[in-house]
């Protein structure tokens, strides 16, 4: 078996099928979609070459603009808070508590729900007329404790009315939808840096323990560095996961929005298929890779170091 399994064209062979359908299903249509965005091409009209128009045209529509700064908004939610959180509950239960197995199973299961199931579940949440924030709110009876005690200062909190339109306001509705994008995916990171800790050799720990490096410090000099390989994955994953965000903004918020909610895919979606756009949403898909691969590879470089360091 060993013979075989050494042997380059048993592997070639193996790899092969693998590879045929990877270049058919992906790399393919990236090539289409790159070609198809040098054009004026529309269900309409014949395409005509245009070179880099639409491109151009991408950085001077405001929609678009307004997406990819949303886009940044759940990027930076998911590298700085999501991935922070998901370290400390992991880090936790690596070390052990009561019911690990059952807290480990929570955490995780929003991952294995539908994200058009959890967006139709968190819309209800902020509804403004029925949602549990607001009845939250009313119950505390915050809407008349600011009324009698802020109202002569001129402040105007009407988030804490009771009555507030969480999802409608532009202020908020974005806030909302990356709340419960960070909510979903949290046990996903959780679970990856869970099992990256648990990989760690209790060796380091014990010779920390030794020289009266316990706790939080045997987690910043051990567990942090040594972990630099998994963080990077899941700081890829998050970055990458957040500019592919579709079916949460689209159950929350409608894909026809005009909260402020619009994402790339959302609007990438509308170019192409109700608008018959094919080649601007082409450009629009084409820079969409373009930004996941460069961000992937300045995250690499970025953990370059410390992951030689975490191999040393």
């Amino acid at each position: 078996m060993n013979k075989i399994l050494s042997n380059k064209w048993t592997i070639a062979a193996f790899v092969l099928p693998a590879l045929l359908i990877f270049v058919g299903i992906a790399i393919v249509p990236l090539f289409i979609s790159g070609y198809y965005s040098l054009f004026d091409y529309n269900s309409y009209e014949p395409k005509s070459f245009t070179g880099l128009s639409n491109y151009i045209n991408l950085f001077q529509d405001e929609e678009f603009l307004g997406s990819l700064k949303n886009t940044w908004i759940l990027i930076a939610g998911s590298v700085f808070i999501q991935i922070p959180l998901a370290f400390l509950l992991a880090n936790k239960l690596a070390k052990g508590v009561v019911w690990e197995k059952t807290f480990r199973t929570i955490y995780f299961i929003p991952v294995v729900i539908a994200a058009s199931v959890v967006g139709k579940m968190f819309f209800y949440v902020f509804s403004s007329d029925k949602g549990i924030i607001n009845a939250l709110i009313n119950a505390l009876g915050l809407p008349g404790f600011f009324e009698r005690n802020f109202s002569e200062l001129g402040w105007h909190l009407d988030w804490l009315s009771g009555k507030f339109s969480w999802m409608t306001d532009p202020r908020t509705a974005f806030y909302c939808i990356a709340f419960v994008a960070i909510w979903q995916y949290l046990g996903y990171h959780m679970l990856i840096l869970y099992a990256g800790i648990k990989s760690i050799p209790t060796d380091y720990y014990e010779a920390a323990m030794i020289d009266g490096a316990t706790g939080a410090k045997a987690t910043w000099h051990i567990t942090i560095p040594l972990l630099a390989p998994v963080v990077k994955t899941c700081v890829i994953l998050a970055a990458v996961g957040s500019v592919q965000t579709y079916d949460i903004v689209c159950t929350m918020a409608g894909p026809g929005s005009a909260s402020g909610t619009q994402v790339p895919a959302i609007l990438l979606v509308r170019s192409l298929f109700h608008r018959q756009k094919w080649g601007y949403g082409s450009a629009q898909a084409f820079f969409l890779v373009v930004v996941c691969l460069l961000m992937s590879y300045l995250i690499t470089i970025l953990f370059k170091k410390p992951e030689e360091n975490a191999t040393q």
